[in-house]
């Protein structure tokens, strides 16, 4: 008997006295649970978002569509960024007046292709204000997962009309088929002196572009 068989014999046996008409679990667990904590304007869930952002060390900056380009021009001229990761589906006009060679998303990049591009210019799924979190789905303004994996700097848009209370609300906008990635601040992690590393597994820099 493998290990496997005797898991799932366990489960038998412990499920074996539940009757067959009983409640289902979707329907016996309570979900009391509050969806938002407060109530706020749209103008105070975006300072939560940013203020939960910066906490977790992302760099955010606040802007308009009109300005937008040119932040976003800035934010790679000060990185120094020579070639730029764009995905198929970010809408032109935000690298309009960027100078960095734009590189594709393609399937058949290499991990180390990838590697030399400096920066990635993404969008967002949602962002969820409470817990300072953006959610990609790879949409095609959001490109594949690898490509916010591998470049040590993401300028990731983020507009208004994304920005949800909480998770719950995120939930709902979100497809569970499709390969959600959740980002809470740049990647870091700590070892075992609680010395904190970042760029491990993800960019070291996040920069975060609220539009407003």
């Amino acid at each position: 008997m493998s290990s496997r068989e005797r898991v799932l014999g366990r489960v038998r046996r412990a499920l074996a006295d539940v009757p067959k008409d009983d409640t289902p679990y979707e329907q016996a667990v309570a979900r009391e649970y509050l969806r938002e904590h407060g109530q706020r304007t749209v103008a105070e869930t975006m300072d939560l978002l940013a203020e939960n952002l910066a906490d977790y060390r992302a760099i955010v900056h606040r802007t308009d569509f009109e300005e937008l380009p040119y932040l976003i021009m800035r934010l790679l001229a000060e990185r120094g960024s020579r070639y730029v990761l764009v995905p198929p589906g970010l809408p032109p006009q935000w690298m309009s007046a960027a100078d960095a060679t734009r590189v594709h998303d393609r399937a058949v990049s290499t991990p180390h292709e990838l590697d030399e591009v400096e920066s990635v210019v993404t969008g967002c799924a949602v962002a969820v204000a409470e817990t300072g979190t953006i959610v990609l789905d790879g949409s095609p303004d959001q490109g594949r997962r690898r490509i916010t994996l591998v470049p040590d700097h993401h300028i990731c848009v983020v507009r208004a009309a994304q920005v949800v209370p909480s998770v719950p609300y995120a939930l709902e906008r979100l497809d569970p088929t499709r390969p959600l990635t959740w980002i809470s601040g740049p990647s870091a992690t700590s070892d075992i002196e609680l010395d904190r590393v970042e760029g491990v597994h993800g960019p070291r820099t996040l920069e975060v572009v609220l539009v407003d």
